[in-house]
C-alpha cells in the first residue's frame, strides 16, 4: 500500500537521499526544509508517516513534533526522527516531544524500509480500530436510547419523588424503576446489579419488563419479587445477581411493603419527629436462590405524612476521597440523626458525596431515590396517569363466574386476571383504578375478614403490622374448606355500562357494620368501605355478611 511521506531535512542532500530511498519503495514524498514548513506540509497534505530531522532552523524537530502530534488527535501519525544523537537523555526528549522511532544516519535503506512498512501496518491496524470503535460508539448510542426508554419511562415525574442517577460508564449497573399501581399507590424497585456498565445492565432489561408489566396487570408485590428473582435465576450466569429492595406504597391506607435483599441499609425518616426506621437487607440477593429455595418475607409499616422513604446503592456509601478513603455508612446516616434541614435532606447527601469525591476515583455507579407521601389532592391529580385510552372493540355484554378454593387462595391472586377481563370493554380503561380499587378491596375483605377473620386494629403500628401479617401467613398456610366466588356482569348502557360485582366467600361472614364504625372513629380500621361506597351506586352486604354486591354506573 503506497503511503505519504513528509521528509523534513535541513539539510538538502539528506533529502535528496531519502526521497529517493522512499520513492524507490513505492511511497510518495513531500519536502520541508525546516521545523515551520514541516507543519504546513503538515497541515496541507496530511501525510501518514513523518520523518523529521531533530536539529532545524527556524523551529526545530522536536516542536514541530510536539505542535503536530496535538494537531493529529486521535490518529496515529508516526513520526521517525532523524538524528546522530547517541545520549539516552537526548533521545529520550525526542520521545517525549511525540517521536515514535529513531533512524541513525547515515541511512540503511533496508532498515527505513522496514520501519515504513511496520508502521504502515501500525496505522492500518490503528485505521480498523477506529473504524470498530466508532461503529461501537454508535451501538452503544442506540442501546443506551433503548435501555433508558424500557428502563426509564416510569412515574419518575411525580411531585413525591426524587432522584439522582449516576452512572460510572454509559450503563448503568443500578436500576430504578417506579410505576403507579392501579389502586393509586407507588411500586419502587431499587437494583444494583453486581459490577457495572453494559454487563450489570443487561440483566436491568428484563427486570424492567417484568416490573413494569405485572404492576399494569395488578399483580401483587410478591407476585413481581418471585417473577423477578425465577427470571434473573433463569438468564444471568453464575456470579452475577441483583440486590435490590422492592416497595409498595399504599397511599390511601398509608401503608408501606418492603423486601430487602442485599442492598445496605435504607432509612425511612419522619421529617417532623426525627424518627429513623432502618431497613436493614433480610435476604439474599434476587438471582441467586432457586424459585424453590427463594423467600419473600417483607417489612409493613404504617406511614405518617411526614414520613419520607430514602433509598440508596452501595455506590454512595463506597465513594472514595483523593486518599482512598470510602464516605461509608456512618456518614451518610448522619444527616438523618442530626439533621440540619429535615426537608432537604437529599440535597445535603448529592453535596457532601460530592465535596468527599472532589478528586476521588469513581468505583460504582451512584443512586439515591427519595419518596414522600402523596396527599389525597395529589393523588387525584395523578389518577388520569395510570390507565391510557381505551379501545373501541371488544365484549360489552357478558357475565362470568370464578372460584378459588383452599390453596388457590393462598398462592394465587385473581385480581389481575379479572382486571383484565374488564379492560376488554370498550371506554373502561379509562376508569381502571377505579375497577381495580373496587376488586381489590371487596376481595381483600372477603379472603382476611370473611375467610382468615383477621383484625385489621392490629395495623396501628409498625409491630401490630408484623404481627398482623404473621398470623395472615399462618392461617393462609393451614386454609382447609376455604372458598371465594367472584361473579362479574356486564351490561351496556346508554354511552358507557353497568358492572355488576358480587363476591361471596364461606367463612361466618364480615362485620361490615362495626369495619364501618370503626373507621368513623379510627379514621383507619375499614376505610376501605367508605370508598367503595363512594364508587358504588349500590353497595349490599347480604345473607351473614360473607356475601356483598356492588353495582357499578360508568359513562
Amino acid at each position: 500500500m503506497a503511503l505519504t511521506v513528509l521528509i523534513a531535512d535541513d539539510n538538502t542532500s539528506d533529502r535528496m537521499i531519502l526521497r529517493a530511498i522512499v520513492r524507490h519503495l513505492g511511497h510518495e514524498v513531500i519536502e520541508a526544509a525546516d521545523g515551520e514548513q514541516a507543519v504546513a506540509m503538515f497541515d496541507a497534505h496530511h501525510p501518514d508517516i513523518i520523518l523529521m530531522d531533530v536539529f532545524m532552523p527556524n523551529m526545530d524537530g522536536q516542536q514541530a513534533a510536539w505542535i503536530i502530534k496535538q494537531r493529529v488527535g486521535d490518529d496515529l501519525v508516526p513520526i521517525i526522527f532523524l538524528s546522530s544523537l547517541h545520549a539516552a537523555d537526548e533521545l529520550a526528549d525526542c520521545l517525549d516531544a511525540g517521536g515514535d522511532d529513531f533512524l541513525s544516519k547515515p541511512y540503511n535503506r533496508v532498515i527505513l524500509q522496514a520501519k515504513i512498512q511496520a508502521f504502515g501496518r501500525m496505522r492500518a491496524l490503528h485505521a480498523q480500530v477506529a473504524r470498530q470503535r466508532a461503529h461501537l460508539v454508535r451501538e452503544q448510542a442506540v442501546a443506551k436510547s433503548v435501555f433508558d426508554s424500557i428502563v426509564h419511562h416510569g412515574a419518575m415525574h411525580l411531585p413525591n419523588v426524587r432522584y439522582l442517577i449516576s452512572p460510572m460508564s454509559i450503563f448503568n449497573g443500578d436500576v430504578m424503576l417506579v410505576a403507579r399501581q392501579p389502586s393509586g399507590g407507588l411500586s419502587v424497585l431499587l437494583g444494583d446489579f453486581t459490577g457495572h456498565g453494559l454487563p450489570a445492565a443487561i440483566g436491568a432489561m428484563p427486570v424492567s419488563e417484568i416490573f413494569y408489566g405485572m404492576i399494569h396487570k395488578g399483580f401483587a408485590l410478591r407476585e413481581i419479587t418471585i417473577e423477578i428473582n425465577r427470571k434473573l435465576k433463569t438468564i444471568l450466569p453464575t456470579g452475577l445477581f441483583c440486590c435490590a429492595n422492592v416497595i409498595d406504597l399504599n397511599f390511601r391506607n398509608r401503608t408501606i411493603e418492603v423486601w430487602t435483599g442485599g442492598l445496605p441499609d435504607n432509612v425511612l425518616f419522619n421529617r417532623r419527629s426525627g424518627q429513623v426506621q432502618v431497613l436493614q437487607s433480610r435476604h439474599l440477593p434476587l438471582g441467586v436462590l432457586s424459585p424453590e429455595r427463594f423467600r419473600y418475607e417483607p417489612y409493613f409499616f404504617s406511614m405518617d405524612s411526614d414520613d419520607v422513604l430514602y433509598l440508596w446503592s452501595d455506590g454512595i456509601v463506597e465513594t472514595g476521597d483523593a486518599q482512598g478513603q470510602m464516605y461509608g455508612e456512618a456518614s451518610l446516616m448522619r444527616h438523618f440523626i442530626n439533621p440540619v434541614q429535615p426537608e432537604r435532606i437529599f440535597d445535603a447527601i448529592v453535596a457532601d458525596v460530592q465535596d468527599f469525591a472532589s478528586d476521588g476515583e469513581r468505583h460504582d455507579d451512584h443512586t439515591l431515590l427519595e419518596i414522600g407521601m402523596l396527599s389525597s389532592a395529589d393523588l387525584a391529580d395523578e389518577e388520569a396517569c395510570i390507565a391510557g385510552r381505551g379501545h373501541t372493540e371488544g365484549a360489552r355484554d357478558w357475565s362470568f363466574s370464578f372460584a378459588l378454593r383452599n390453596q388457590s387462595l393462598a398462592h394465587f391472586d385473581p385480581l389481575p386476571l379479572l382486571v383484565h377481563m374488564l379492560m376488554e370493554v370498550p371506554g373502561l380503561r379509562e376508569r381502571f383504578s377505579q375497577i381495580y380499587t373496587l376488586l381489590a378491596e371487596l376481595y381483600s375483605n372477603a379472603l382476611d375478614h370473611g375467610i382468615l377473620r383477621l383484625d385489621s386494629a392490629l395495623k396501628g403500628s409498625p409491630q401490630g403490622f408484623a404481627a398482623y401479617y404473621q398470623e395472615r401467613s399462618q392461617k393462609m398456610a393451614a386454609l382447609q374448606e376455604a372458598c371465594i366466588e367472584v361473579k362479574l356482569e356486564h351490561r351496556p348502557q346508554g354511552r358507557g355500562g353497568v358492572l355488576y360485582l358480587e363476591i361471596e366467600d364461606n367463612g361466618p361472614g364480615f362485620d361490615h357494620q362495626n369495619a364501618s364504625f370503626v373507621a368513623r372513629q379510627e379514621g383507619y380500621c375499614g376505610r376501605g368501605l367508605p370508598l367503595i361506597k363512594s364508587l358504588c351506586s349500590d353497595l349490599q352486604y347480604l345473607g351473614r355478611g360473607n356475601r356483598v354486591r356492588a353495582v357499578y354506573h360508568w359513562e
